[in-house]
């Protein structure tokens, strides 16, 4: 079984004394359901799986229910093992199916007989039908495919020589020369595999691409099916908008314009089809702020964005497919530039950070930056090997009023540091994580002479 660092948070979920429904949350393919099987054969004596796509009879008992009596009656009837009181687990999987369902959350983790986990592509319309989120009632687990590190540790990476980066990363040291050319080579490879686990898995046990083509041609399949089964009203815009995206990542500012979609087209027109790949995960959105200072938040401009896709094995599959061994073997001169980024989007998200970019007349493009805290810290991303060539990051770091005190220029060089200006390996990007700490100290403020 793959090494997927989620199963450790189900865990946690599950230790916890939280009574919460887990609703394990990510887009078709990543390994949601896989994952909470292996994970309740491992841990859990007594549960019961329920799959709402593959068996309509359940659907439709679950699309039927008035109360949560009458619920609890159908799940007993419906089960195949017994439900012992305070110590099952009920695993329901593919949630978007009957996803009014969330809405019984409440009355279910009331009734309190039961523990919940819920899995779903949710596929953007799972909050459509539904009046409000239960609230205190429901955890939300967003599940991603493999990163780059899960993919490292899939490969056959040791324990020691991640640990071993992560220790250079950390100090600012270079990089063994020959760790390092095998690091890029490995990276360079996952940026066309990717991480979806069937087809990772796939390639480790026979390395053919062949076998990575066609399981990337049936998710793409897949996922177009899926926007014509769950988003009627909207699937032609959204298909055509799911299509467009990797051709608006190969321009030069990879920022999405909505002209290339129609002529006339205007953002109220879209809105709602942006939003339902964003709900589904299929799409990442990483949006302009102009102004980088802390909260990023307040200056997001919604209508300026870069839109990647949830994998970099599928961008590479749309534009590089039939070329995918010369590339490998550097038989051909490829900009990587927005295959990196794509990359560096996924790691950044699934590592807990919002994604943003940097736009501005006057100092140019930055094409990514974040929060670590209150400090903000700008991000280039480079795939060639002029990489020190930077005009917008200097810009930054030359304004005195934001107060930028490093920027990181991601690449295919080594570890090295220029006053602010860091360079790092690309793949350090996996080392990049947002672990946020709320601050646990106690004010009192004085009022005695307000009273």
């Amino acid at each position: 079984m793959l090494f997927r660092k989620a199963y450790n948070n189900i865990k946690k979920w599950y230790e916890s004394d939280n009574k919460n429904a887990l609703l394990v949350d990510g887009a078709r393919q990543i390994g949601k359901t896989f994952l909470i099987r292996n994970f309740l054969k491992e841990n859990v004596d007594s549960y019961i799986e329920f799959n709402l796509y593959e068996n309509d009879l359940i659907k439709d008992a679950f699309k039927t229910i008035n109360n949560t009596k009458e619920l609890l009656i159908k799940i007993s009837a419906l089960a195949t093992k017994p439900l012992i009181k305070n110590k099952t687990i009920i695993f329901i999987d593919e949630v978007q199916v009957a996803d009014d369902i969330i809405t019984k959350v409440k009355f279910l983790i009331e009734e309190g007989s039961y523990r919940y986990i819920f899995s779903g592509s949710l596929l953007g319309i799972s909050y459509k039908n539904i009046d409000s989120l239960p609230v205190g009632y429901m955890d939300i687990l967003e599940m991603y495919p493999l990163d780059f590190e899960e993919f490292c540790i899939a490969n056959g990476v040791s324990e020691n020589t991640i640990g071993y980066l992560e220790h250079q990363f950390d100090n600012l040291l270079p990089i063994d020369d020959t760790i390092h050319k095998q690091m890029i080579n490995l990276f360079n490879l996952y940026t066309i595999v990717g991480g979806f686990p069937e087809i990772v898995d796939k390639f480790i046990k026979t390395s053919n691409l062949q076998d990575v083509y066609y399981l990337h041609e049936s998710i793409d399949k897949l996922y177009k099916l899926d926007i014509s089964k769950y988003a009627t009203d909207k699937s032609l815009l959204i298909k055509d908008i799911y299509t467009l995206i990797p051709s608006e990542l190969n321009n030069p500012n990879k920022r999405f314009i909505l002209k290339n979609l129609n002529e006339k087209s205007r953002f109220s027109q879209y809105e709602d089809s942006f939003t339902w790949l964003l709900n589904s995960n299929i799409g990442l959105f990483t949006y302009n702020v102009d102004n980088p200072v802390y909260p990023l938040l307040a200056s997001k401009e919604r209508k300026l964005f870069k839109l990647f896709l949830c994998d970099t094995g599928l961008l590479s599959h749309y534009l590089y497919s039939d070329n995918i061994v010369k590339i490998l073997n550097n038989e051909v001169n490829v900009n990587y530039g927005s295959i990196y980024e794509n990359v560096v989007a996924q790691e950044l998200k699934c590592h807990n950070y919002s994604l943003f970019y940097y736009n501005n007349k006057k100092n140019g493009e930055v094409d990514f930056i974040i929060e670590k805290g209150t400090e903000i810290i700008p991000i280039e991303v480079k795939s060639g090997k002029d990489y020190k060539r930077h005009v917008a990051l200097e810009n930054l770091l030359n304004n005195t009023s934001y107060k930028i005190n490093r920027a990181y220029t991601l690449c295919q060089g080594n570890i090295e540091c220029d006053k602010k200006r860091i360079y790092l390996p690309i793949y350090l990007i996996m080392f990049f994580k947002n672990i946020k700490n709320i601050d646990s100290k106690i004010i009192n403020i004085d009022i005695s002479a307000l009273t």
